[in-house]
Order: structure tokens, then sequence, then C-alpha cells
């Protein structure tokens, strides 16, 4: 019976449950996107191009390993633990001929693959350029449509497409910046695949000897392709190469997953996503939880008389509960399907944003399954049906007696346990953000500031009723201003402070995740970039447009009359065990002309190949001092161990190691400098060092502030990512705050009908309603700027050791304009739309 009176109370108060169906509706759209996201990046099909052909590859292991061996109860348990490389490993030319004398191989090619820039301008988007030798081009497979194969040194063949983008014939002269300096080639042939042109990179072929020379990795290979005999199946083939291989390292790999061996950058990016899409769906399934039950909770608020009528008559409490709960079923399934359908779209386009972006590389290929629509499902009707309850636990619970005199006027006091379990969302936020104050990196404290925001919201729900009476008494005299409708907004401020509640948390929620997703990388880029600036001693940067200055520009800058010193500098990432630290490689000579890291304890006199230099940061978290040893695996893996020389103050700056330029550079796919730091005379200006190095395609002179400006542009573009990432979860709570107060606002037909009929005129009614936007706008602005600030102050503490958020006034001031057009306009649409109906209509109606 319970079931039929739910699906007809639902059928009869549609506008009633619409605020519940949308809240429901945007919250499973959400989720489906989210699990979408971290779906890809479980499951996410990551195509080869260059190995099409061969369909088993050979390569390095791409990984660091750490095992541990724990004794517990006089057992001992044995944990292995694996985390990738930021370069290419490669492997040893010996292998080549182990995988040649395993049965079953037809041919075994040896692949080398390096950067390859043509330094042409061409139309359209330029995709990354490759080099390889000729004789890997069977593992596509690549044939010349024109020319011949390249002959000697002096030779290239390219791919068909950058022929035709670049205007390439054979014969035409092409001058390309690989891993040293830049060298003129000439076009020996055009080449096409049998699969059509490549989506993600464009090949240039050299022969053999120029490809091992442009390589710079002497006695080492990329990876082997493996080329089966007739009938030998590859899956078999490759489980024998395995065996042959044993011991080495070599990882073999077929089918699908070649494609993570071809593109390092496009395996990184599914863990990305992976922990991307974890912390938004994370992020957004507490969001979501918090609007859903604040919106339903209005919802049931709504229908308080009706409830406290069908306690009169006798309903039970267990009747009330079951019906509740099977309305909230139902518009939960109904909301959670259409969510669900709706988060797919949803889904493609934050995809397609990403890989726009750069964040994800188009051939991660996005996976569509089911499972994130049934959580969604899920997510939603058991949502719905706890919201609904939670809520309804109340009037289901008090003696018929007192049903209609609790429909009839507010409590004046929240219940005990409503309360509590505020208080302690409050001390846990408190808890949130004193740990967040002594986070030092920033994996570890982003998530924790987000939800240091969310649970301080939680708080902020739970509490809402006595923070809006005790903020009505504060605005009592300001409102009393406004006339006949101040004197109204105060009252309702008072009298109705639960529903008042309800519409000021999604707007504390909206402006304190908004702040923070927005404060959060200024706060920390600024600080890095503060330190940069006072750690860089040099006046002028070399800085290049394309892959990177070449030594013998760096070179030529050393030798050019008023400079006194140039640092080359190369970045990439380490690990020490299996933390990941952003590392430097910096030329030692004449390093303090040019660079002064904060040094807190130690020297970098003396600074040679054997030293490293170490932030104050990975000096405590690895007990490191001057004269330690570090012992870490570079870029490529390759495992040294260094001398501590120095701990110094500036690592968010510089990164958390610095080690000799020569070494980082023989571990890196890229080993050009990223900048040049040029310490000079007083009187050397920007013409004459421009001068020295204007035969180097693309590279520029900057000065020091311009090399500031740069940075900051790389910042903005982090922090355009950041707001991409979160800007669903913002977009939801938006629309809860347009939705709560609609809801709020609507449901107040027969109360403005009063309000006239007692003599109020209609403009005096819409006053009242615009001096209650502006008392919740300025209550939620309170809120929910305390709340961004505490917790940005704490991320600053922990991450830059000073109490100093970045907080831009004119971005500040855009995000309360925002939210002060959509809390005005939620409230006065409807509000003019029910002043429409004649009041007597209202007051007569049943």
């Amino acid at each position: 019976m319970m079931l039929r009176y739910a699906l007809q109370t639902v059928r009869d108060r549609k506008a009633g449950f619409l605020g519940a169906f949308v809240a429901l509706l945007c919250a499973a759209a959400l989720v489906t996107a989210c699990g979408t996201l971290l779906e890809t990046g479980l499951r996410g099909k990551i195509a080869t191009e260059r190995y099409a052909a061969a369909p088993v590859v050979v390569s390095a292991d791409q990984n660091v390993h750490q095992t541990t061996v724990k004794e517990k109860k006089g057992k001992a348990k044995t944990k292995h633990k694996a985390k990738p490389v930021a370069e290419r490993a490669w492997l040893p030319a010996s292998t080549v001929d182990a995988v040649r004398s395993v049965p079953g191989v037809e041919r075994a090619v040896p692949e080398l693959s390096f950067q390859a820039v043509p330094l042409v301008k061409a139309p359209g988007g330029a995709k990354p350029s490759y080099g390889h030798a000729w004789t890997s081009a069977a593992l596509t497979p690549f044939t010349l449509t024109e020319g011949r194969a390249p002959q000697g040194g002096g030779e290239v063949v390219v791919d068909r497409e950058l022929a035709a983008r670049a205007g390439l014939k054979p014969g035409a002269p092409l001058t390309v910046q690989a891993t040293g300096e830049p060298k003129t080639y000439t076009v020996s042939g055009i080449a096409r695949s049998a699969r059509g042109d490549l989506a993600r990179q464009n090949a240039l072929f050299f022969g053999d000897a120029e490809a091992q020379r442009l390589a710079a990795r002497d006695g080492q290979v990329t990876a082997i392709g493996v080329l089966p005999a007739p009938g030998t199946d590859p899956g078999e083939l490759a489980g024998r190469i395995e065996h042959a291989l044993r011991g080495t390292g070599a990882q073999v790999t077929a089918g699908d997953a070649r494609g993570p061996v071809e593109f390092l950058d496009a395996a990184g990016a599914r863990i990305k996503l992976v922990s991307m899409g974890g912390a938004m769906g994370g992020t957004s399934l507490l969001v979501a939880i918090l609007v859903v039950v604040g919106t339903f909770s209005l919802s049931v608020q709504q229908r308080y008389r009706e409830l406290a009528l069908l306690r009169a008559i006798a309903a039970t409490p267990k009747q009330l509960r079951r019906m509740i709960g099977r309305e909230a079923l139902v518009v939960g399934l109904a909301a959670g399907a259409a969510g669900a359908l709706a988060g797919l779209p949803l889904a493609a386009r934050l995809h397609g944003r990403f890989v726009e972006s750069g964040v994800v590389p188009a051939n991660l290929e996005r996976t569509a399954g089911i499972f994130p629509m049934f959580a969604a499902v899920g997510a939603s009707l058991l949502g719905a049906w706890a919201a609904a309850r939670i809520t309804g636990r109340r009037i289901a619970r008090i003696r018929p007696a007192e049903a209609l005199a609790e429909a009839a006027l507010e409590r004046g006091r929240p219940a005990w346990i409503r309360i509590a379990i505020g208080v302690l969302l409050l001390a846990g936020g408190v808890v949130l953000v004193a740990v967040l104050s002594v986070l030092r990196t920033e994996p570890a404290s982003t998530p924790v500031t987000f939800l240091a925001v969310v649970v301080l919201a939680g708080a902020v729900s739970l509490l809402g009723p006595l923070l809006v009476r005790g903020a009505t008494a504060l605005l009592a005299g300001p409102l009393r201003l406004a006339g006949a409708g101040g004197h109204l907004a105060t009252a309702n401020l008072r009298g109705n402070a639960t529903r008042m509640a309800s519409a000021v948390t999604p707007l504390a929620l909206l402006i304190g995740m908004t702040c923070t997703v927005l404060f959060i990388t200024p706060t920390l880029g600024n600080a890095a970039r503060a330190q940069a600036r006072d750690g860089v001693r040099a006046g002028w940067v070399l800085a290049a447009q394309g892959p990177g200055v070449t030594g013998a520009a760096a070179e030529r800058i050393r030798r050019t009359p008023g400079v006194t010193a140039a640092t080359e500098i190369v970045h990439t990432s380490v690990r020490v065990g299996l933390t990941k630290y952003g590392a430097q490689g910096v030329t030692p000579a004449g390093l303090a002309r040019t660079w002064d890291p904060g040094v807190t304890s130690g020297s970098l006199d003396g600074f040679g190949e054997k030293s490293v230099a170490v932030s104050e940061l990975a000096a405590d978290q690895l007990g490191l001092k001057p004269g330690s040893p570090l012992k870490l695996a570079l870029g490529d893996g390759t495992p040294v161990t260094l001398t501590v020389s120095a701990v110094y103050a500036r690592g968010l700056g510089f990164g958390d190691l610095t080690l000799p330029h020569d070494l980082v550079a023989a571990h890196v796919d890229n080993p050009l400098a990223s900048s040049v730091l040029v310490a000079a005379e007083p009187g050397t200006g920007r013409e004459q060092l421009a001068a020295a190095v204007r035969e180097f395609p693309g590279v520029g002179v900057l000065s020091a502030h311009d090399a500031d400006e740069v940075r900051a542009e790389r910042q903005q573009a982090g922090a355009e990512i950041n707001l991409l990432a979160m800007g669903l979860v913002l977009a939801f709570t938006a629309i809860a705050v347009v939705n709560t107060l609609a809801m709020s606002t609507a449901e107040r037909l027969r109360e403005f009908a009063m309000l006239r009929l007692a003599g109020a005129k209609r403009r005096q009614v819409l006053r009242m309603l615009r001096a209650e936007a502006v008392a919740v706008l300025l209550i939620g602005a309170v809120l929910g700027s305390g709340i961004s600030l505490a917790v940005l102050t704490a991320f600053s503490v922990g991450m830059t050791g000073a109490a100093a958020p970045a907080v831009l006034p004119v971005v500040y001031v855009g995000v309360l304009g925002v939210a002060g057009l959509l809390a005005l306009a939620a409230t006065a649409l409807p509000g003019r739309v029910a002043l429409r109906v004649p009041p007597v209509e209202v007051a007569t109606s049943r």
C-alpha cells in the first residue's frame, strides 16, 4: 500500500520532487563521468603505431623495483613494489642476438628511437618527430613511395604526412635537430605506412650508422621488434623469448601491451588519469552526498504538513518511513538512470578537453563501460534513500498529537544529534587543516585540501540553523534599513533558519571550493617563482623555441666577451627507492656566479661528477646531510651513488635534487639544455649575446624578468588544467545553488499570498526576497571564504613554509559576483512566478 501511495505522491507532486530529481541526476552524471575517466586509466587501450607489424616486442624494464621483507609472529611476509621511471630505459644491444637464437623467430629487428625535430615551417599542428634507423622501417612497416633509402650520413627518408605538410620532395634539404647539434640532410625518399599516416608522430629514417650517432646510446637499442616464423603463434613465441631472457631485466610484450612500450607518456597518463579520476570521483561523491542530503532535507521539510496529517490519521512511523524511502527510490532510480546516460557524453567531452590540453594523449582510448553507469545508479538510489530516511526521521517519530504543531512552526533549535554530528565534522575539518599544514609534498596535500573543504562545508550544513540565527542577529540592523521588506526578511531568517541554512550550504560550498581550486596553484606557483627569482643570479637566460639549447650554443656564449659564466640546465625526475623527486642537472663551472639555491649546510664549492645537492625537504625525508651517500635511480632507471655536497632552502624553485649536468644528460630522452643561465659583466647587453648565438636556430636571449614571465605563463597553464579537472564539481555545486534556492522560493506560494492579503504589496514582497537573498549570499560568502582561507593558509604553510596564500582580488570578486548573480536569479525568478497567482486563489486552494 505504501508503494502505491509513494507512486501517487510522486505523480501528484512532480514540482515538489523536481529539485531532488535534478540534484540526483547531476550527481549521477558526475559519478558516471568521473568513473569513466577512472576506468579509462585502468583499462583504456593504448594502440601501437611503430610496432604494428611486430607481433612481439622486447624492451627494457621501465620500472624501478623494491622488495621488502617483514617478519610477524615468526612468519616472513615479502612485498614487491614497482614504480615507473621518467625517461626511456634502453636495452643492451647484445639482447638482439639472444632473441634471434630463440626457435620460431624469423627476424629480430633492433629499434632506435630518439627525438629528431625537423626545423621547417609547416601549416597545421606539429606532431612529435622521432628518428629511427632505416632497417627498422619493417616494424610498421614503412615502404618507399618516392626516392630511395638513405645512404651514408647525409640523407634522410621522411614519412608521407610530414613531406606533404612541409612541401618536401626527394633532393630537398632538411635541417634536423636531434640530440646534438642541428644538421642539414638531403631528403632521399618519402615513405608511407601500410596502415596510413601515423596519428601521434612523424617518422624520420637515417642510415644505421647515422641513427646510432644521433641516438647517442652506444651499445644500446630502444627495443627489439620480433617477426615470428610462418605458423608460429605470437603468444607462444613471447613465452619462449621471456624464458630465454629471464634474469636480464628485459620485458616481452605482445598484442595490446605493445602500445605502452612505444608510448611511455600514454602509459604514464594512465596512472595520472587513475589518480585524477579517483580524486575527482571521491570529491564529487562527497559533494554529491552533501548536496543531495540538503536537497532532500528541503524537499521533506516542505511536506511536513502533509506528513503530519498522515501521522494525525493514524499512520504509523514505520509506514511513513517506508513511504518516504520508496518515494526516494522511485526518484533516485529515474534520476540515476537519466544521469548515467547523461554522464557518457559528459565523460567524452571531459576526455576530449584533457586531450586538447595535453594531459591525456590522443591514443589512450576512452573506455565507456557499464560499471560507472551501474555505480552512478546505485549511488543515486542509496543516496536518495538514505537522505530521505534521515530527513524524515523526526516527523516519523513524533506523536500524532504533536505532528501538526511540529509542521506549523519550525523548531527553535536543531536536534541534539544534528548538533553533535556537526561539531564532530567541524572538529574533523580542523584536524584536516592541521594535518595539511605539515604536509610538504603536492601529491599528499592536494587530496587533503579538497577533503577539508567538503568536511567543513558538511559542518556548515549541519550547524547551519545556528549559524544563520547568529548571522541574522548581526544583519538585523542593516536589513531594517531596507524598510518593510527588510523587516520581513529579518523575521523570515529568524523564524525559518533551517530553510535558509539549506540555501547557505551550497553557496558556502561553491565559494569555498571555487576559491580553493582557483588559488591553490598560484599559492604554490608564486612561492616557487619567488624562490627562482631570488636564486637566479644571472642577468640573462638562453631559451629555445625548439627542443633545447645545444652544447655548442652554450659554449659559444661562454666565449663571448663580457660573459663570466654560463650554466646549462636539464630537467628530469629521479627515484630514491620508490619515491619520485624532481631533479635538475647543472654544469659546475662558474655555478656560484649564476645560481644561488640558498645553501643552509655544506657548500657547492667543488661540486663535481659524483656530487649531489638536495633540498631541505629531501634532506629531512631521506635523513641526509653533507657527506652522506645517496643511492638513486636516474631518469632511465640507471642506479648511481652520489655524495651530498650541500643542502639548500629553495627547493620549490629549483627542484629537490641538483645533479651534475653530464650525468643527467646521458640518461634522459632529450639531453639538450632547457635553458642556460648567463652571467655577464655590466654593459654586456642583449644585442651582443643574441649576435653570439644567431646561427643556432630557435635560440633566443631573455632577461631574468622575461624568463620569470615565461614561468608565470606555464603556471597559468597548470591552473587551467586544475580548473578543468575540478570544473564538473564546481558546475554541479553551482547547479545545486540554483536548484536549492529555486525550491526554497517556489514552495512559499501560500506565505506570499498571506502577506499580500495582509496588505503587503507585490513590490514589498519582492524586496523582501531580494533582502533575504543578499543576507543568504553574505552568510554563504563569509563561511565559504573562511573555509577557503583556512585551507589555503594551511596548504601554504605546509608547502612553502609561510602563511601566504595567493588570493587574486579580481578573481575573488568575480567568484562572489557569479555566486551573487546565481543567488539573486534563483530567488527573483521563482518569486515573480509565484506572485503572478492571485492571492485569493492561493488562499482558497486545497
